[in-house]
């Protein structure tokens, strides 16, 4: 929480920045009474305190060309859409909440009336034609390639354990749907290979909705995945610093989030990537997602591996291949032939 001595209002003009850390500090108590997490709340502050530093000036004093121009300098470092949606989405919250309840203090302490200087022209697009998300996620044949690698590295790479680690990793975040987050919090005793008839990981940290805690769920180990992490804790797993993660680091703590990201870059860049597509851990997610649904899984099966709330949130996980429509139509043609020639016989 910011904490900062709140200026008396009988004193004009108040210092603008202690002001506006109180403004902050109560827009942080009306998240917390609207059901918000502390981390939630804590990671909106501090994403909203960067933007106002780089605006640099105080929220209400904020122009239109301050918006085009710190989300421009934004964009020019790379920084993703998705990732300036959600600078701007926080920026945009905080001014509501101002205007809401702070309107009438902060004309007559520093004489400005606020206007929204985030209007259509320089909003984010809730879904843009640059967005990550409106792109295709990896093919079966991108990811196959990728697995190859992986699968010689092991051969070849310094590290056995590294390596090996790497490619059950990789896999287990395809073939299972996890992110990032729940695969690295996985311990080696939430694998039950006798569950179900698949084997099935207990993934004990899914992701939170809504403010409530940790939600888990049951992933079954489908396309072989039992079979390739049977072989990581027989060959591999025993190679690692001593520990119950089931993905390590050198020391045996567990990974972090931005380490898989990080690690899946390295390896696409030895990859030779220039010549070859790259993705993300969330792409590979998203590849779970679009890949069983092209191939006959229902969307509901779908929501349920992916641990989502709604299943409107896994329709927008899936996007089919530019030939979908074409296969559907095939399959479809297919199996009524096959009906018919069954039924002259």
């Amino acid at each position: 929480m910011v904490t900062s001595a709140k200026p008396s209002l009988s004193t004009a003009p108040p210092d603008p920045g202690l002001y506006q850390a109180m403004c902050i500090e109560a827009y942080q108590s009306s998240q917390a009474a609207r059901g918000f997490s502390q981390l939630t709340i804590d990671n909106g502050t501090a994403t909203l305190e960067r933007f106002l530093t780089a605006c640099g000036r105080p929220a209400w004093e904020v122009t239109r060309d301050d918006i085009d121009r710190v989300v421009g300098e934004l964009a020019t470092v790379g920084m993703a859409t998705s990732t300036r949606r959600g600078y701007l989405s926080t920026f945009k919250g905080f001014f509501t909440f101002l205007c809401a309840r702070k309107v009438v203090e902060i004309e007559a302490m520093f004489g400005t009336r606020l206007a929204d200087p985030v209007d259509q022209f320089n909003a984010a697009r809730h879904v843009g034609t640059d967005s990550p998300h409106v792109l295709p996620p990896p093919t079966p044949q991108r990811l196959d390639t990728f697995f190859a690698f992986l699968r010689e590295r092991i051969a070849t790479a310094r590290v056995f354990g590294t390596a090996a680690r790497d490619y059950a990793l990789f896999r287990t975040l395809y073939h299972a749907g996890l992110r990032s987050e729940e695969a690295v919090m996985l311990d080696v005793a939430d694998l039950y290979f006798d569950r179900g008839p698949f084997g099935k990981i207990h993934v004990r940290f899914g992701k939170a909705a809504n403010g409530s805690g940790p939600r888990p769920r049951w992933v079954p180990m489908l396309d072989g995945l039992d079979l390739i992490l049977k072989w990581y804790l027989a060959d591999v797993r025993g190679k690692l610093a001593d520990g119950a993660p089931l993905f390590p680091d050198q020391s045996g703590d567990r990974l972090h989030r931005g380490s898989v990201r990080n690690r899946l870059a390295q390896l696409l860049d030895l990859e030779d990537a220039a010549a070859t597509e790259r993705f993300s851990p969330h792409a590979m997610r998203r590849a779970c997602a679009t890949h069983n649904y092209e191939r006959g899984m229902d969307l509901v099966a779908i929501q349920q591996l992916l641990g989502h709330w709604r299943v409107g949130t896994t329709m927008g996980y899936v996007r089919p291949s530019a030939t979908f429509i074409e296969d559907a139509y095939r399959r479809a043609v297919s199996a009524t032939l096959t009906a018919l020639e069954d039924g002259q016989r």
